[in-house]
């Protein structure tokens, strides 16, 4: 069974920064591209960022490039979501998600990932 489990949100004040961590239990922990997506009040889930499997590539929605950065760690099976220059428009619950259905990456749309976590809230306050 496969688990996943997001951590790090908080308040925090524009201009801050924070950093989001995800924990998977896994076996083959490598066969999966993670992807970051968030979800505001009122909104549809949004993709973020994405990774493939071994770190090697990365790529990021328009609206955090330059400011967020994700990154994974195989040998403990977590990643990262590194986040900077925070804006109010980032409060959202943020939302890690596995897919290993194959190498294409990236992968943009949420139905192409096949396990997610329960979201960590990120409040950002003006």
């Amino acid at each position: 069974q496969v688990q996943l489990l997001e951590s790090g949100g908080g308040l925090v004040q524009t201009g801050g920064s924070l950093r989001l961590s995800c924990t998977f239990s896994v076996r083959a922990f490598t066969n999966y591209g993670i992807g970051w997506f968030r979800q505001a009040p009122g909104k549809e889930r949004e993709f973020v960022a994405a990774i493939n499997w071994n770190g090697g590539t990365s790529d990021y929605a328009d609206s955090v490039k330059g400011r967020f950065t994700i990154s994974r760690d195989n040998a403990n099976m977590m990643v990262y979501l590194q986040m900077d220059n925070l804006k109010p428009d980032d409060t959202a619950v943020y939302y890690c998600a596995g897919d290993n259905d194959g190498p294409r990456f990236p992968k943009f749309g949420e139905s192409e990932y096949g396990v997610w976590g329960q979201g960590t809230q990120v409040t950002v306050s003006s």
